[in-house]
């Protein structure tokens, strides 16, 4: 659990310092790799946090990477309001589905990288990018798909 919060953290973290750095450009790698797992994560963490305490991860990672780099200022603020709305449509999709852990992850990632590849960059950078955005989607599904199945390899006796 304590490896989930951090890698989760670390990975929002870190993707948002990146595209403070590099702009729009990072943003189809980071959200294959970093996004993908904070998808993923963020369905393992739905079985042992509380609706508030993942609002206040998301947020204060978001306060973070404010805190590191006060020029991602609207980076950490289109990341925290982005992923808030994508973990409110996870979370409802996911308590929803029925079936397996990894059929459940993968359908409610679908629907939270879709408001997720909308909102943030057109939060970020001001400007509906569809591009940015449909790229950003295919990865982040993608990226949350392998991730997935990683995860459930390793966890899946907590997974059960």
């Amino acid at each position: 659990m304590i490896f989930a919060l951090i890698a989760y953290a670390v990975a929002m973290i870190a993707a948002n310092l990146l595209v403070a750095t590099f702009g729009p450009s990072v943003t189809a790698i980071n959200a294959f790799l970093l996004i993908g797992l904070d998808l993923t994560l963020r369905d393992l963490l739905h079985f042992r946090l509380k609706t508030w305490q993942m609002g206040g991860l998301i947020i204060g990672t978001g306060l973070i990477t404010y805190g590191l780099n006060p020029a991602s200022g609207m980076i950490a603020v289109a990341s925290a309001v982005s992923f808030l709305a994508a973990s409110i449509v996870d979370w409802a999709i996911f308590v929803k589905t029925t079936g397996s852990w990894i059929k459940r992850a993968n359908v409610s990632n679908t629907a939270g990288a879709a408001v997720d590849s909308l909102l943030f960059p057109t939060i970020a950078f001001g400007a509906l990018m569809p591009e940015i955005v449909a790229l950003q989607f295919v990865a982040k599904v993608s990226g949350g798909a392998v991730w997935s199945y990683v995860l459930e390899k390793k966890l899946k006796h907590e997974l059960l």
